[in-house]
């Protein structure tokens, strides 16, 4: 019987654990599964940009899988149960129940306007597709009113600032006010605060420090100090939360949600399961837990799928590094800010700013991008053989295993 892998999420993390599984598992022995709510590869990276009134092309995830034997399926997840081994799942057919061997959880995350009254009612966000579409369609009809719109971004991490500036320099008509709860952007260096304050002028953005927001109605927000902001669209990017699936089916999670892992990404409390990005809690090689992002996608993704690789065929699994350099953040499309970190995660005291990195921010999404696309590229052709599909068995190499797979 074909070890049953299944893999709940095509986002960035999950599409690139199922293509290199794909690649380096021999598919007589394999049988590799990605259940995503959507055909499309959505480049979360670029949503700000979409719901600025862009077009960014969305890539068919047939054609990221293309060529391999990975099986799509369309369906939303529904639970997760790991001591039956089976998920969930709800389709237009209906769904059902898919059982699994290994399974990968990369179901990432989505804005948290949970915590404040009224955010999840009346604030819009950027975390999906068809989120970044209505703030969009949003935007587009105050920008047919004579006397254009407000705007209030409320969150000062880097979806705000980038949401916040995006709309700035692709709607000037409508008036944006970016909202913090502390000094804007305090994890930055000095110089790169003081870039970013400067772009904010240049774009006509409204920052407002050190103010809380307590509640979101229909056409303002009311802060801690009893100030009532009006706002015609607001934008919620006050952090980030994942779905509650994890806890409900039993793993062991943060207070958060997010799946506790070991340095090979498996869950402490289910082997079976292996935790990917935004999902999982995963301490970085400086002992600190890694930050929801793109790049922590990436060293996690890689590290999970050698472990998984090494645990089903019998060979050494190595450790990727699993780091955290710093943070790229567009400002529109012709200036940014390139900011590195040291070990402990602060900023250094250095930074990249301009068209220069905004050309470096650029490259990255391309990279990104392409990777994702094709997460086979960079493997050999061939085909491990499986030789532990049962819980508890010794893992090991047939002869074969060394022979390509066509």
């Amino acid at each position: 019987m074909k070890h049953r892998i299944v893999v709940l999420g095509a986002g960035y993390a999950g599409s690139y654990v199922a293509g290199n599984l794909a690649r380096r598992l021999s598919p007589a022995d394999a049988e590799i599964t990605v259940v995503n709510a959507v055909p499309e590869f959505v480049e979360r990276l670029r949503l700000h940009q979409v719901a600025a009134g862009q077009e960014i092309a969305a890539p068919q995830l047939t054609d990221v899988f293309a060529g391999t034997a990975v099986r799509l399926r369309l369906a939303r997840v529904t639970a997760v149960d790991p001591d039956r081994r089976v998920v969930t799942v709800a389709d237009a057919d209906g769904g059902g129940e898919l059982p699994y061997d290994t399974l990968f959880y990369a179901l990432g995350s989505h804005g948290d306007d949970q915590r404040v009254p009224g955010a999840a009612e009346h604030a819009f966000d950027v975390s999906s597709r068809p989120a970044a579409l209505r703030l969009r369609e949003r935007l587009d009809g105050l920008g047919g009113r004579s006397e254009g719109g407000s705007v209030l971004v409320v969150g000062d991490g880097l979806t705000g600032i980038e949401t916040a500036t995006e709309i700035a320099e692709s709607r000037p008509r409508l008036s944006v006010t970016l909202v913090a709860r502390g000094e804007l952007a305090a994890r930055l260096s000095a110089g790169a605060r003081d870039h970013l304050r400067r772009a904010c002028a240049r774009l006509g953005i409204t920052v407002l420090e050190h103010t809380t927001v307590e509640s979101v109605e229909a056409t303002r927000v009311l802060c801690a100090d009893g100030t009532a902001l009006a706002s015609d669209a607001t934008v919620w990017t006050a952090g980030f939360a994942v779905s509650p699936l994890a806890a409900a089916g039993g793993l062991d999670v943060t207070g958060d949600g997010r799946i506790v892992v070991d340095r090979a990404m498996r869950s402490v409390s289910h082997p079976d399961v292996y935790a990917v990005g935004d999902s999982a809690y995963a301490l970085g090689d400086n002992g600190l837990p890694l930050p929801m992002s793109c790049a922590s996608a990436g060293y996690t993704g890689m590290q999970a799928t050698n472990s998984a690789v090494g645990r089903l065929t019998g060979r050494k699994a190595g450790n990727t590094k699993l780091e955290y350099v710093g943070n790229h953040i567009s400002l529109g499309r012709r200036d940014g800010i390139l900011q590195l970190v040291d070990g402990e995660g602060r900023a250094k005291p250095k930074y990249l700013g301009g068209r220069t990195a905004a050309r470096v921010k650029a490259g990255i999404l391309r990279m990104s991008l392409w990777t994702t696309s094709h997460p086979t590229f960079c493997l050999p052709k061939r085909g491990l053989r499986v030789t532990a599909a049962a819980e508890g068995s010794s893992p090991r190499t047939e002869p074969s295993a060394r022979k390509a797979v066509a």
